[in-house]
Order: structure tokens, then C-alpha cells, then sequence
């Protein structure tokens, strides 16, 4: 079968951004007009490759420390022993998005000084909400139906949860999560004026020195990335629900 137009798009976009972070001065005479006098045209105080790696590690390791925290809370309060908590967590989630992540930076330096640190446990705490609300209504809006044949087969409150419950509500559950990633991608950036590796180190360093191509450069891998990541996922939410909806139809 021969790939779509869309796949082909894809493939080309991941290519190029490997390509341009691997050996980026092959595109110097692209940025080259964007920048004055003998201004460097491409960023190298530290290799854009390590600056993505990194990068993608900080967010990837914020979400999956929020991940596993929303998710944990949104099954308490959707078991019976739990739903007084709802309050609670839904309080709890909500700090992230009540401080700005500036100001969380600002709070956790004097605590744990600079570095990735500060801009983990910003990260964190602003992706919590998307993925909580995202697990809440998944796991709040199951099939009847599929619910009622698992407890008719005998099945544990833990057994619906692993086997029925997790699995139909995980394609919500990714839309949360991949919501959350892109916040983080674009949000980490500003883990560069504490001293954190990311990306926003080449987007500073062209503020400061009046150096747009600088600037574009991790924009434009920032922006990559978020495009790239966010369509993957999409993929993964696609075959998930269509999952779901074969368990929906087998229970009927």
C-alpha cells in the first residue's frame, strides 16, 4: 500500500527537524539573512541535538510524574470509597494553572536552587489539570453496557478497573496527556532562565543579542517537535478509541 500524502508530509517534517538538529550549520545560509554584522548565523554554545534531547527528557519526565499523580487521582474519586475527595483533588490540580509557571520557577529556586529541578516541578504541576480532567471523564462516561457484562462475569471492582474501565477510557485519557505534552514543550523553554537545558537557551541567547536567527532556530524546533509529538499521539488516541469501539460492540 502506498503511503498517503499526510504520512509522506510527516515523514518529510521528521526528517527535516533530525536533519537541522544534527548538522545544522548545512542551513546557515537560510538564517544567514536574519542576522547583522558578523553576528553567527547558527547557534554553538551547545549542540542543538543535546539542547532537543534534553529538552524532550525534562517534559517527558514532567508528564509522566503528572500522569501517574492525575491518573491515581481520578480513580479515587471515581470508587465509591473516594468521591468525597473530588473536591480535593480537583483543588490540588488546579495550582498549576493558578500559578504561572514563571512564577512557580521563581518559588522553587530559593528551595532547590537552578538547574532542571525547578522547571520539573513547574512542568509538573501545569500538566496535572488536563490530564486529571481527561481521566475524570473517561473513566466517569464507560459504556454501560460493557461495564454491566464485565460485573456480570464475575469480575472485581480491580479486575473492571485494569481489564474494562482503564482500557475504554484511555483514548480520553491520551487527549489529556497529549494536550499536557504540548503545554510542557512550548512551557520549558523558560526552564532556560534557571539554568535547566532546553531548547530556550537558543531563543535567550538570540533575545539578548538581538539575534533572530538564533530565535527562530528554537522556535521552530520548539514548534517541530509540538507538531510532530501531537500528531503521534493523535495516531496512538485513534487506535485506541477504535478499540473501544470494538469492546462496545462485543458487549452488546
Amino acid at each position: 500500500m502506498r503511503p498517503s500524502l499526510p504520512m509522506l508530509l510527516r515523514l518529510g517534517a521528521l526528517a527535516l527537524l533530525a536533519v537541522f538538529i544534527t548538522q545544522p550549520q548545512w542551513f546557515e545560509p537560510v538564517f544567514r539573512p536574519l542576522t547583522e554584522g558578523n553576528a553567527p548565523a547558527i547557534y554553538h554554545r551547545a549542540s542543538l541535538l543535546s539542547l532537543t534531547l534534553s529538552h524532550l527528557r525534562t517534559v517527558a519526565i514532567a508528564t509522566a510524574a503528572a500522569g501517574a499523580l492525575a491518573l491515581a487521582l481520578a480513580i479515587l474519586v471515581t470508587r465509591p470509597f473516594g468521591a468525597e475527595f473530588l473536591p480535593l483533588s480537583r483543588m490540588l490540580v488546579n495550582i498549576g494553572q493558578t500559578f504561572p509557571p514563571v512564577a512557580v520557577l521563581a518559588l522553587a529556586v530559593p528551595a532547590v536552587g537552578f538547574g532542571e529541578t525547578p522547571t520539573l516541578i513547574a512542568l509538573f504541576l501545569y500538566g496535572l489539570l488536563p490530564i486529571f480532567e481527561s481521566a475524570l471523564t473517561g473513566l466517569t462516561t464507560l459504556p454501560a453496557p460493557v461495564v454491566e457484562a464485565a460485573k456480570g462475569v464475575g469480575m472485581t471492582g480491580w479486575q473492571r478497573l485494569i481489564r474494562v474501565e482503564l482500557p475504554l477510557a484511555l483514548p480520553v485519557i491520551l487527549s489529556g496527556i497529549r494536550l499536557s505534552v504540548v503545554i510542557s514543550l512550548a512551557t520549558a523553554t523558560i526552564g532556560s532562565t534557571v539554568a535547566a537545558k532546553t531548547l530556550g537557551e537558543v531563543i535567550i541567547a538570540g533575545l539578548l543579542s538581538n539575534n533572530l536567527a538564533f530565535v527562530l532556530q528554537g522556535g521552530l524546533v520548539v514548534a517541530m517537535l509540538a507538531v510532530l509529538i501531537y500528531d503521534m499521539l493523535g495516531g496512538l488516541e485513534r487506535l485506541a478509541a477504535r478499540r473501544t469501539r470494538r469492546m462496545a460492540q462485543q458487549a452488546r
